[in-house]
């Protein structure tokens, strides 16, 4: 409740702008945007749904300055022009209208912009790429810049004038004022380069614009890479030194991490623990005796509440959080923490959508980011028994959804456990956060009197035919793929054997030695369950080898997951071997085909074998068999129907909703 988290529900007040709490929505990219950069209803509804939850300041995702050199991703909003202000109006005012306060980034993406999308070169400091494989971008000329710190200074008027109450400025993420700060993108010569002061100076010249422009009390915020965590990048002490030329007319310093090369430390992993980032928050108020947020994995409000109280940080930066459970901040103050829907830092939706794939944002444990919850508001017309086989992720979603608008739901689960693969892979410990996801799950069916759980019962047709469904789900999972290759069936998870899969692997978990210097691993398949296993592997000192018959290790992978993997593949000297197929499995060597045509024994210690998923069916043939007539409808979802991410599964099973709609149960 409130009262046990006091600190997040104390009003912060900064020039003329009081917020009701400690929470502070981060700015994040959509993709949501109109063709032609304007706000779109899409983020009216995204916005205002995270406004009604409680959130104290929401920071608008960035805009746009300079359209389109400046651009960044797929789908961009624009601040650049007066005509984009009517809709960015309608947008203050609802988040006014729930009492919380508004703020918007404003950014110039520099090098970090494409060609592709723009038909213009990218501009930076120099001539260096902000990630690797990035354009060469040319350096811009100093009327450039001058004529750049302008547009800075307009877009934060335009702001002012449609309501917001202060404006960020990104001098952070490998984004232009972050390509001129840091000395691995800025080889410049002149009076913008070189020396710390040299390189802040943009940063500098656009904040005191930004000051001319909205005048002396409207709040200014600066976001901030504190530590780059790049060899030759900034550290953190970089940091706190170059701050001293332009923080003067700052009023808050958002203070994140990270380039594009270290995005593992901006879009946080799932194996960094809560609130992780907060002593680099600490560092810049200490020196400063600014007010600063802090950002980093926070979901837990105890962790939350404690950073504050240390005086760490004055703010919580959340963003992702906020995607995953729009009501967090209404769930902390209302009693209702254990019905967060906690975010497990996958980034499969979000960035992984977003900068992977050019979609707009998603999210795995929100299968509604743009719609809320307000289908609980609805009720079935007439009884209907749903019966949900198998209590995985997808499962239990679709038994929730359907007991929340009124059938009389019976889940049956084979195992002793709810939440399926998830709950597994929750086992390794550097995914215990997945488990957030499964356990959210629980308790929601718990609440729900309506909803009749059957644990260790098999699904047979007679005892589904006693339930009397209406619609049935089948939502069984998947089982690891073994494809006819020698030795497999014969070695792998046999009793006492070296070979085996993530599953045994993590049954085995309290028998493997934390320390496995000298011992070889030997990982068949850099798929993301392959990697899973040489994240367990490589930091325990094993000498670790990924074979994998592919090009290119963890190819699908989100962005994050991409940049980690490198990191942690050069950290720990990780063999990797690439277009390289299985051709044998022994009792403890893999025989491999190499991409030059000769075979080659590979031994090991620990052989795992990750070689991808496959639906699995047991009874789905049965139930089809049986409610042949039409009178029932059986829905086969999640992987059962075929081996996908959570994400897949999840909107799946809320999409019975669909499915009550087609049959008549909801108008």
């Amino acid at each position: 409740m409130k009262k046990d988290y006091p600190k997040i529900f104390e009003p912060f007040t900064v020039k003329r702008m009081t917020l009701k709490n400690r929470i502070v929505m981060t700015p994040m990219g959509t993709n949501y945007a109109e063709p032609d950069g304007e706000l779109s209803m899409l983020h009216l509804n995204y916005y205002d749904l995270r406004a009604r939850g409680g959130v104290g300041l929401i920071n608008v995702e960035n805009a746009n300055v300079d359209f389109p050199l400046g651009s960044n991703g797929t789908s961009q909003i624009r601040i650049d022009h007066d005509s984009f202000l009517p809709r960015f109006y309608k947008l203050t005012e609802l988040i006014h209208q729930q009492g919380g306060c508004a703020c918007i980034q404003i950014n110039h993406a520099g090098a970090s912009a494409q060609s592709a999308r723009t038909g213009m070169q990218p501009v930076s400091a120099s001539n260096i790429p902000s990630k690797d494989g990035g354009e060469i971008p040319r350096p811009l000329e100093k009327d450039e810049i001058y004529a750049i710190v302008k547009k800075y200074g307009e877009a934060a008027k335009r702001a002012q004038t449609a309501g917001f109450d202060a404006v960020e400025i990104h001098c952070g993420h490998s984004y232009l004022i972050s390509q001129f700060l840091s000395p691995l993108t800025n080889k410049r010569t002149d009076e913008f380069g070189g020396s710390a002061e040299n390189r802040a100076r943009l940063a500098k010249l656009v904040i005191e614009e930004v000051r001319k422009q909205v005048g002396p009390w409207f709040p200014i915020f600066a976001r901030i890479s504190a530590d780059e965590f790049l060899e030759g990048g900034n550290t953190l002490e970089d940091c706190l030194d170059y701050l001293q030329y332009f923080e003067k007319e700052v009023d808050v310093i958002d203070v994140s991490a990270a380039l594009n090369g270290s995005l593992q430390y901006q879009i946080d992993s799932n194996c960094y623990p809560d609130g992780w980032r907060a002593y680099m928050a600490k560092a810049v108020k200490e020196r400063y005796g600014k007010p600063v947020i802090t950002v980093g994995n926070i979901r837990s409000p105890k962790v939350a509440n404690d950073i504050l109280a240390r005086g760490d940080a004055d703010l919580i930066g959340m963003g992702r959080g906020l995607i995953a459970d729009p009501d967090w901040v209404n769930k902390v103050e209302f009693g209702c923490e254990e019905d967060i829907r906690k975010c497990i830092s996958c980034n499969i939706g979000c960035a992984g959508h977003r900068i992977g794939l050019n979609r707009p944002i998603r999210c795995t444990v929100n299968p509604a980011v743009l719609e809320g919850e307000g289908y609980k508001k609805r009720k079935i017309n007439k009884n209907c028994n749903v019966v949900v086989i198998g209590g995985g992720t997808a499962g239990m979603e679709a038994a929730c959804t359907a007991a929340e608008v009124g059938c009389t739901v019976f889940l049956i689960e084979k195992e002793n456990y709810l939440g399926g693969m998830a709950a597994q892979i929750a086992q390794i410990p550097d995914k215990n956060r997945l488990a957030d996801f499964p356990n959210y799950l629980i308790r929601r069916a718990k609440k729900l009197k309506n909803l009749f759980i059957f644990m260790e019962t098999p699904a047979t047709v007679d005892f589904v035919r006693a339930l009397k469904p209406d619609i049935i789900v089948n939502s069984t999972g998947s089982l690891p793929a073994w494809p006819p290759i020698k030795g497999l069936k014969e070695n792998v998870n046999a009793e006492g054997g070296k070979v085996m899969t993530v599953l045994e692997m993590i049954r085995r978990i309290p028998e493997i030695p934390e320390d496995l210097k000298g011992k070889k691993a030997v990982v068949v398949g850099g798929s993301a369950v392959g990697l899973d296993v040489v994240e367990f592997f490589a930091p325990r000192g094993a000498e670790v080898s990924v074979i994998e018959m592919l090009p290119t290790i963890g190819a699908i992978s989100d962005p994050i997951t991409k940049v980690s993997t490198k990191a942690l593949m050069k950290k720990y000297n990780v063999h990797q071997r690439t277009s390289t197929a299985l051709q044998e499995a022994k009792p403890d060597a893999f025989v491999v085909k190499n991409p030059d045509g000769s075979i080659e024994e590979v031994p090991f210690d620990y052989g795992m074998v990750c070689m991808g998923l496959k639906g699995y069916n047991p009874v789905l043939e049965d139930m089809q068999k049986a409610f042949d007539d039409g009178s029932v409808e059986i829905l086969n979802i999640g992987d059962s129907f075929r081996a996908r991410q959570i994400i897949d599964g999840t909107r799946e099973g809320r999409n019975i909703l669909k499915v009550l709609e087609k049959r008549g149960y909801l108008d």
